[in-house]
């Protein structure tokens, strides 16, 4: 019997971070919703391009593959299309084969307000007003980057990376070092705190709930040595020693462990990406995300690093 949608982790995401809409939505730009309305009914047994966070759903599901009589997963379309319109987009996911059943459709509106009803720990879109809508409401959300992806069928491994101040943990460090500009008493604080854990951030829901798969997947491994792990969890963060600590305290106070850690100190977070190639990196500084064209990128508009686009 499948879980219940209370106990899945379950993902909502937007027909415009799925799929390359740039096409659809130049048409709407320039012709309106009646022309936008012909032009998928023209094109409608055409398939969709993969969008930027294609490859990571594509595989997020395949952990229902690994856990079948569970199928802990679930991804749920959420879109500003209207029904008609949005045959379109159930059709490509049809056509590349993901399991996705569940949709609401909402003819031009936000769809941020329903996300407590499908129990989603995280939406992802690429329209900027519904990310900042569902961030402002205490949902967890994030916009979706325009970057170049590439989709190995071939590789099944689910890498996911994160940073940690403002997106698994709050940003009460952040607000620290932003108030005195001052390095030595960002470390300081942080010492002074190391085995107070921080409160959490917009995405640790979804962190937890992926750790755990994590542990799943080493019980596996224990009663099938041949198995092999699809999931690779990584923090990526400008914190270094001694600030460490704390962010090391609060995920053993969670529970929760990661498969790597990189504590960079003012190295650029680009140089470790590129190597890594994580199917998708969250981060709440957008000047991290810059001059990366090659990673598929969510930027989370939380706390004080984003206080003037909110």
């Amino acid at each position: 019997m499948a879980y219940p949608i209370e106990r899945k982790l379950v993902i909502a995401i937007a027909s415009s971070a799925l799929f390359d809409l740039s096409e659809s939505d130049k048409v709407f730009r320039e012709k309106g919703v009646e022309g936008y309305r012909k032009f998928q009914e023209v094109n409608i047994d055409k398939t969709l391009d993969k969008g930027v966070a294609f490859p990571f759903i594509r595989r997020f599901l395949n952990l229902n593959s690994v856990f079948p009589e569970e199928e802990p997963v679930e991804v749920v379309l959420l879109s500003r299309n209207s029904p008609e319109t949005g045959m379109r987009v159930f059709r490509s996911i049809r056509d590349y084969g993901l399991n996705i059943t569940r949709a609401a459709f909402f003819s031009g509106k936000s769809p941020y307000e329903y996300l407590p009803g499908f129990n989603a720990s995280l939406f992802l879109s690429a329209n900027s007003e519904d990310v900042n809508n569902a961030i402002r409401a205490g949902f967890p959300a994030g916009r979706v980057i325009e970057t170049r992806i590439s989709d190995d069928d071939s590789d099944n491994e689910l890498r996911i990376a994160f940073d940690f101040d403002g997106v698994i943990a709050d940003d009460a460090a952040e607000v620290v070092y932003k108030s005195t500009r001052d390095l030595n008493k960002f470390h300081e604080t942080e010492t002074q705190l190391s085995l107070v854990p921080h409160n959490p951030g917009p995405l640790q829901d979804l962190f937890k709930k992926i750790s755990f798969f994590q542990k799943l997947e080493t019980r596996e491994i224990r009663n099938n040595p041949d198995y092999e792990r699809i999931l690779k969890i990584s923090i990526v963060t400008a914190r270094s020693a001694p600030s460490h600590e704390r962010m090391i305290n609060t995920l053993k106070n969670w529970g929760v462990s990661v498969d790597e850690t990189f504590f960079l100190g003012g190295i650029e977070k680009k140089r470790i990406l590129e190597i890594m190639k994580p199917h998708m990196y969250f981060d709440d500084q957008s000047v991290h995300l810059e001059h990366i064209d090659t990673i598929p990128l969510v930027h989370i508009p939380f706390g004080i690093a984003n206080i003037d686009s909110l």
